[in-house]
């Protein structure tokens, strides 16, 4: 299935963007028609949450936690800045956007929304270089132009890939890492997911260790409800979460990457040699669900 470039603007005021989500509004909403999967969830305003495509960017506030907020911040700060938001304002908390001079001009590169109605797209500035209705064959260096690459590129984001992703887009991305890394840029100098990390209270995930936003949110989940975070990996195991292992070539579950023991945590994995299934068949936040219902594993 082809991408869409959708033309519309951007908007923050009254949200709580941060540096992987934004509200966008199309210039034509019959254009969200062109998308496969669940109808996009378009609120009163006429807009809709575009979660980029290909990364994850430290958490702001999920489910009322953070990462460490210096780094979480900047990839936030970076998106709305890119994105030419100017005069930003937030409320006494820093988490709600109370005035800036949004509504700016740019398009969304997408093939579908996700089970929560949000658009995975990539993000441009500027005009859409064709119609809507146009299919759009994204080469690899079509993606170098994008706010995702841009902060990808600047190690303000991790990649996180999915099974609808291109292979050669993924392994395009993928080299944009692989240099942030060694060039030690943002996140990646300070990153942990690959080294065993001590982890003796939920402090230690969010404000200490900066690891893979997919793994402190699963590690954050547990840790609040069962006080420590021994046990985690069996219980990650119980939640059965597929990935694809580009490493091995194999198909399992996230938890084969994760090792948790002696009170540290870390992943055998580095992040781009991942692909996640986006778990359409379920609800979303089981891992929530299932350690609200049942803690002792």
């Amino acid at each position: 299935m082809p991408f869409h470039a959708i033309p519309g603007h951007f908007f923050c005021v009254n949200y709580s963007p941060d540096g992987d989500t934004v509200r966008f509004k199309p210039d034509d909403l019959k254009d969200l028609d062109l998308l496969d999967g669940v109808p996009p969830a378009v609120n009163g305003r006429g807009h809709v949450s575009i979660r980029f495509e290909a990364i994850d960017a430290l958490e702001t506030h999920f489910e009322r936690r953070h990462q460490p907020l210096a780094l979480a911040n900047a990839a936030r700060n970076a998106v709305l800045d890119k994105l030419g938001i100017r005069d930003v304002v937030w409320d006494q908390n820093a988490g709600n956007v109370v005035s800036a001079r949004d509504g700016v001009r740019g398009h969304v590169v997408a093939r579908a929304t996700d089970k929560f109605g949000r658009i995975i797209a990539f993000v441009f500035t500027g005009d859409a270089p064709q119609s809507a209705e146009e299919p759009l064959f994204v080469e690899p260096q079509h993606l170098d132009g994008s706010l995702n690459t841009a902060l990808l590129r600047e190690g303000l984001a991790y990649p996180t890939f999915y099974w609808s992703l291109f292979a050669d887009l993924r392994a395009h991305l993928t080299d944009t890492v692989v240099e942030a890394r060694a060039a030690g840029l943002g996140i990646h100098t300070v990153d942990r997911t690959n080294l065993p990390t001590r982890i003796t209270s939920i402090g230690s995930l969010t404000d200490d260790a900066v690891i893979l936003p997919k793994l402190f949110r699963r590690a954050s989940v547990y840790v609040a409800n069962a006080g420590t975070i021994d046990g985690f990996k069996i219980a990650l195991a119980a939640n059965r979460e597929p990935v694809l292992d580009l490493r091995d070539n194999n198909f399992t579950h996230f938890d084969t990457f994760v090792e948790e023991q002696n009170q540290e945590l870390w992943m055998t994995r580095l992040p781009e040699e991942l692909v996640f299934d986006p778990m359409p068949d379920r609800p979303g936040g089981e891992f929530t669900v299932m350690m609200n219902g049942e803690v002792d594993f």
